[in-house]
């Protein structure tokens, strides 16, 4: 390969021990090329003598060499799983660690059709919005429609965004957050260069980007996908913050200047709010803002760019079903206050309406207003939530104007603020109206009655005086005996800290029990979850809302209890999320509610708003977010408590039905409510089928498992490769999935699965130690452990055929095979094969062969210069062998039965190695090579036709668009076909005598 002809860019060549694309840039000296199957990053430069002709070489028909029957199927298998580089329109799937269920591709489908990628994804809590967001943006980097992407999301979900993409889609996101933005910036040794420039993938916070001196610079550098998580926050009314966001959205989806790829992300893409809906299309296509749902032309031109399915939509698509739980059982958990509690909460009740109706200015008023309302929740809460908001000064009291107390106060009251999550949520609000007061010196009348409520919330904690507690400890137990371990939500971070606390008092040794809340960093929390589902038996975990969304728990957990409620109904539809949620093992899940009946506060919140939020999405099928997140009657709640109730003295008698003002604002908000899911769940079904026609669908899916094989080839694959190699598997239905034995594995096989004899193995070249490899440490498990789907607990293995060690013991099959060195106990595959069968009747010969391919893709705009890539696809061949010695082709039908047949007779070793002799001879004749390359050519046209199928766009400008990029795809082979093994099937009966020309 000395001719630079030969080098032309998108050509493969071998060096190296690997495979290498040759890049633009070569010359006669030096060949510029990047790996096939490793690194997009790095670019080498090749010696012209040490490239070569890419490929395997043709099967060495050496004495010994030909395998049994198996040989056949598992070196197709491991090359399918073995490539990174698919050929098909989806080349995404060759190279993520997650088999996408069947629903998710539809997603991708309609990306597809776009140029470009507009997209708002609004499928239900637990579907996988992450895996179909992140699935698209991989193809688009894949295919080279982008070279850079980031992910806009909370702070406390960065973590998670960052480890979905890592571990499932062999990203390397980094996170932008203020505690990491300078650092990365200051690693960049051009200080003009931004962030985004330089680090292909970044997860990064949507309020720390949206600041006015930040937001500018990241609209001059956002990459080339941008992925908005949880959109709906960055629209509507809710005040200056979201405001901000929706602005820099704005700026960042405007195509006049520049035409990125945008996919929104929520669970709730209807708020209620027409006008918020149509600032949330209108991001994707300014034309969407304007149109009317209820017309049939504007839903078909909507269903183009949004995707909403619920769990009814996909629970069974196209012949799959998806493992959601069938039901979710819910109780409310019932208590009354302890007289002692009962009348502690009267008095601060009585106090509080004291201060509330006192005299002074507008501002104090409200401070006053909101500290009281803030308070009495802190003390329904728990005693040690009251005792610290007693004894804290008042957030609200820090402000200095009515409006700002307002905006503080709502949100620490109602849990209604325009902020994106809800970190920060869980601290308590404190009640002290200055600094000074907060020691003895500074005590004012109302700070030393404050300070004496605090020491009697102290001598209230325990189960001896907290029936709430009581309720809880019981729920719990019941739980634990019924084999579902729970998670209790708390409101607050002295709540969770204290239910923690008497929970593993009451437990002892039958339940570990651990708290998470906002106090820890969001990375810690992940690690506190982990150290506790890693202990052996059961598990209770007590948490604030800060887990209440972004960490799936479903694996370890199966019941929720709500021990605060909340008064924003869409937490608890994020807290049972959880557990509901795609890959929950448990047919049920649990959900308790826990609240008084004294109060009636807890009953009405429920009734009037969680309760409702539940009502109508069942009726409906749509989760409609409570308009205007419920204000207005959540303040008639607070007007009726605090300004116009009364009650005798150390007593609880609250009554809010009667109350005008509130049951006015009740009315008027389920009106509101109930007419905004009528209008939604009118158009939803649209939605849910996007236009996609099933049979559309399906025959992708068909081409996909043609390429990738079924994910019920993996678990046999993994199964007969590990017990050839006396790594016997050792399985159980009830664990979904099989171990074994790493021990009995060749030494080289044991290294890429990260398996080591002792420390000195585990470092690296050039010293730095593996940071995740196992050596010989007592504690280490020396066993590898595989699952039928995801999820997976960590150090565990999913059966797909993009795990990592699924993927290194298809490399190791083939590399073995090719290696004729290897002793005959390490090569399970060998690249020729004799089988005597009853499934043929005349001599057959099977082909596994490795065809790769030029596929040119058309740039973004039509002067940009086309996209080049290179691809492979694994292709099976056979012929039949006839009286006169002619060959006769199977077809595709035909040939793959041959892969399931089975020997009915021995071989005897001299008739196998004729036969492999024989075989590997007619390799070389013109006949064969001359169909080889025919094949490569339909397969060329075949793929080009498929690529140009799914980008079919769908409008009539995206049908010119899409017409011209279409004419631009190419699929044309590169190179000879690569024959990695040849197998004859003779029939049973004529073998047992060998004929010289071996035909039967």
């Amino acid at each position: 390969m000395s001719a630079t002809t030969d080098r032309a860019p998108g050509t493969l060549v071998r060096a190296r021990d690997r495979d290498w694309v040759v890049l633009p840039g070569s010359t006669e000296d030096l060949v510029l090329a990047q790996p096939l199957d490793g690194d997009r990053e790095f670019v080498a430069a090749l010696f012209p003598d040490e490239v070569r002709e890419p490929g395997f070489g043709l099967p060495q028909a050496l004495p010994g060499e030909a395998g049994d029957f198996a040989s056949a199927s598992l070196l197709r298998t491991a090359l399918r799983i073995a490539s990174t580089a698919g050929a098909g329109p989806f080349r995404s799937l060759n190279a993520v660690a997650v088999e996408p269920r069947r629903y998710q591709l539809v997603p991708l489908m309609m990306a597809l059709r776009m140029d470009p990628v507009r997209l708002l994804i609004g499928d239900d809590v637990g579907i996988g919005k992450t895996v179909e967001s992140a699935l698209i943006a991989k193809e688009l980097m894949e295919q080279g429609s982008a070279r850079n992407m980031t992910v806009l999301c909370s702070p406390s979900l960065a973590e998670q965004w960052q480890r979905e993409l890592r571990d499932k889609f062999g990203m390397d996101p980094e996170l932008v957050l203020p505690s990491t933005a300078a650092r990365l910036q200051k690693a960049i040794d051009d200080p003009h260069r931004s962030i985004f420039d330089h680090y292909p993938v970044t997860v990064v916070s949507t309020d720390f980007i949206k600041q006015d001196e930040r937001r500018d610079a990241f609209r001059r550098h956002c990459p080339d996908v941008l992925i908005v998580d949880e959109a709906h926050t960055c629209v509507g009314t809710g005040g200056n913050e979201q405001q901000k966001r929706y602005e820099l959205l704005s700026a960042l989806a405007d195509r006049t200047e520049r035409d990125r790829h945008l996919i929104l992300v929520t669970a709730t893409p209807h708020s209620g709010d027409p006008q918020a809906f149509a600032k949330l299309t209108g991001l994707l296509d300014p034309s969407l803002r304007t149109l009317d749902t209820t017309r049939s032309a504007d839903r078909d031109k909507l269903a183009r760019h949004f995707v909403q399915r619920r769990r009814h939509d996909i629970k069974r698509y196209l012949d799959q079903d998806t493992p959601f739980p069938e039901d979710r059982y819910t109780q409310d958990a019932l208590y009354r206050l302890d007289a002692d509690y009962a009348r502690f909460v009267a008095d601060i009740l009585a106090h509080t309406r004291h201060q509330v109706r006192g005299p002074g200015g507008d501002h104090h008023q409200r401070m006053s207003w909101w500290t009281a309302l803030t308070l009495l929740r802190c003390v329904l809460s728990s005693p040690a939530a009251a005792a610290a908001t007693l004894r804290a000064r008042s957030l609200i009291a820090a402000t200095r104007t009515p409006a700002e107390a307002d905006k503080l106060g709502r949100a620490a009251a109602f849990e209604l603020t325009d902020d994106e999550t809800a970190e920060g949520m869980d601290v308590v609000p404190g009640s002290l109206p200055d600094e000074d007061a907060a020691t003895p010196e500074g005590r004012t009348g109302e700070a030393k009655a404050l300070t004496d409520f605090a020491d009697r919330a102290d001598a209230l904690a325990g189960p001896a005086t907290d029936a709430k507690l009581r309720t809880l400890i019981d729920r719990v137990k019941r739980q634990l005996v019924d084999g579902y371990d729970p998670i209790v939500f708390c409101h607050y971070i002295p709540t969770a800290e204290y239910v923690a606390r008497h929970l593993k008092a009451e437990l002892g040794r039958s339940a570990s029990v651990e708290a998470v809340t906002g106090s820890l960093h969001p990375d810690a929390r992940q690690a506190r979850v982990d150290e506790l589902t890693a202990r052996r038996g059961r598990h209770v975990l007590v948490a604030t809302d800060c887990l209440s969304e972004g960490v799936n728990l479903q694996e370890h957990f199966g019941a929720v209890i709500h021990y605060d409620l909340s008064w924003n109904p869409t937490r608890h539809l994020q807290r049972a999320g959880r557990v509901d949620r795609f890959g929950q093992p448990r047919r049920r899940v649990r959900e308790i509610t826990v609240y008084d009946t004294d109060t009636g506060i807890d009953g009405l919140v429920l009734k009037v708003l969680i309760q409702k939020h539940k009502d109508i999405a069942d009726q409906t099928g749509v989760a409609v977010l409570v308009p205007d997140q419920g204000r207005g009657v959540l303040e008639a709640l607070a007007s009726a408590l605090l300004l116009r109730g009364e009650q005798p003295e150390g007593q609880l008698t609250l009554d809010f039905e009667d109350d005008p003002d509130f049951g006015r604002a009740r009315e008027a908000l389920h009106k509101e409510w109930e007419s905004a899911a009528e209008r939604e769940s009118k158009v939803l079904t649209k939605f849910a089928h996007i236009g996609l026609r099933p049979e559309e669908v399906e025959a992708e899916l068909d081409a996909l498992r043609q390429a990738l094989g079924d994910p019920g080839d993996i678990a046999t694959f993994t199964r007969e490769s590990l017990a050839q190699l006396g790594a016997q598997p050792i399985g159980d239905a009830r664990d979904r999935g099989f171990k074994a034995s790493v021990d009995p594995l060749p030494t080289g096989l044991k290294h890429a699965l990260g398996f080591y004899e002792d420390a000195d193995q585990t470092a690296a070249p050039g010293g730095a130690a593996r940071a995740k490899a196992k050596g010989r440490a007592k504690t280490a498990a020396r066993d590898l452990v595989f699952r039928e789907d995801f999820p997976v607990a960590r150090g565990e293995h999913a059966l797909s055929r993009t795990a990592p060690a699924v993927r290194a013991l298809a490399r190791y099959l083939i590399d073995a095979a090719v290696d004729t060195g290897l002793p005959p106990e390490e090569r399970p595959a060998r690249r020729l094969g004799v089988i005597r069968t009853g499934a043929v009747d005349r001599r057959t010969v099977l082909l596994l062969a490795r065809y790769r391919f030029r596929l040119t893709l058309p740039g973004r705009t039509a002067t940009d210069e086309p996209r080049v890539l290179v691809a492979d696809d694994a292709q099976i061949l056979a012929w039949r062998t006839g009286d006169d010695g002619g060959r006769t082709w199977l077809s595709d039908e035909e040939t793959a039965t041959l892969l399931t047949a089975t020997p009915d007779l021995n071989t005897l070793p001299a008739l196998r190695d004729q036969q492999a002799t024989r075989a590997a001879a007619e390799l070389r004749e013109d006949e064969i090579k001359e169909h080889l390359k025919a094949r490569g050519l339909l397969l060329a046209d075949r793929l080009r036709e498929a690529h140009q199928r799914v980008r079919e766009a769908a409008g009539q400008r995206g049908r010119e668009r899409g017409a011209a990029a279409v004419r631009r795809i190419d699929v044309q082979p590169s190179g000879k076909p690569d024959l990695l093994g040849v197998y004859v099937y003779l029939s049973a009966p004529a073998a047992q005598q060998p004929a010289s020309g071996g035909d039967r």
